[in-house]
């Protein structure tokens, strides 16, 4: 079984990483939670961001406005799929001795949250000028 699909697995069964490798010392396995958490939030923070653009733009054209909300509720999503898939893979990770695993997605969320809000202040800008 890949490990893709074992660590898909160990999604719906947390319990289950306690069969591989070693107990880490659990101020890491804390810390990890936390990091989780604090991923939770921001999807959550982006979720409630996409429905305010929805609720408290109406002036905008309702393409932009939903565009721009459905990016923002979007990104939310993202951020609470890949917290779950860090979590378990730093604890399978921290089990085994190997080193942290490395992730791309804070730099790609960065970008992607910069690009919606460069667009949200421009649209914002023209329709306040037009």
């Amino acid at each position: 079984m890949s490990d893709f699909v074992q660590g898909l697995r160990l999604w719906f069964a947390p319990q289950r990483i306690s069969e591989e490798g070693d107990t880490p010392d659990y101020r890491f396995s804390l810390a990890n939670e936390r990091t989780f958490l604090a991923w939770l939030r921001t999807a959550l923070a982006l979720i409630g961001g996409g429905f305010a653009v929805d609720q408290f733009l109406p002036d905008l054209r309702f393409g932009v406005r939903v565009g721009l909300a459905l990016a923002l509720i979007g990104a939310g999503v993202l951020c609470a799929v890949r917290a779950v898939n860090h979590w378990v893979r730093c604890e399978r990770a921290m089990r085994r001795g190997e080193d942290l695993p490395v992730s791309r997605f804070p730099v790609l969320l960065a970008l992607a949250i910069g690009a919606v809000s460069l667009a949200m202040a421009a649209v914002v800008a023209w329709e306040g000028a037009g």
